[in-house]
């Protein structure tokens, strides 16, 4: 008895796979600017639809953030570019589900020390006038 050999259906992929994608959703996202004034962080969940050249259509948000985040990972799926498959005259479309996290840096806390100089000018003459010195350390 011959066994007959399984043919399944390609589907478009990102040249380079999933590390190439994240790797180009890293670097060409823009952070909206209304979500960074309000300190606004999240996942954006989408689908799409990529035909058999490629090309993706039709983009739907299923969940977001809001505060610009839905539009450019609507804007960063748009731009991508899937290889191309061809699977013996059948033209198919796929849908591919998204996930683009959104996350602002973290903020630069300044601490601060006040300690007072008592000079030998301010004890002798009693004045009140007092002189500060101030110390600011950033941690990264």
């Amino acid at each position: 008895m011959k066994k007959t050999e399984k043919k399944f259906i390609k589907l478009p992929e990102y040249p380079g796979g999933k590390e190439a994608l994240q790797k180009y959703i890293k670097e060409n996202l823009v952070y909206p600017k209304e979500a960074a004034a309000n300190r606004v962080e999240g996942i954006v969940y989408l689908v799409a639809e990529i035909n058999d050249n490629g090309d993706v259509e039709g983009i739907q948000i299923q969940k977001g953030p809001g505060y610009g985040c839905d539009e450019e990972a609507a804007r960063l799926i748009k731009n991508i570019r899937f290889g191309g498959v061809k699977n013996r005259g059948i033209r198919l479309k796929t849908k591919k589900r998204f996930k683009i996290d959104f996350k602002l840096p973290p903020e630069n806390n300044i601490h601060y020390k006040i300690t007072s100089k008592k000079t030998k000018d301010n004890i002798k003459s009693k004045s009140k006038t007092k002189n500060y010195s101030y110390s600011i350390q950033i941690k990264k």
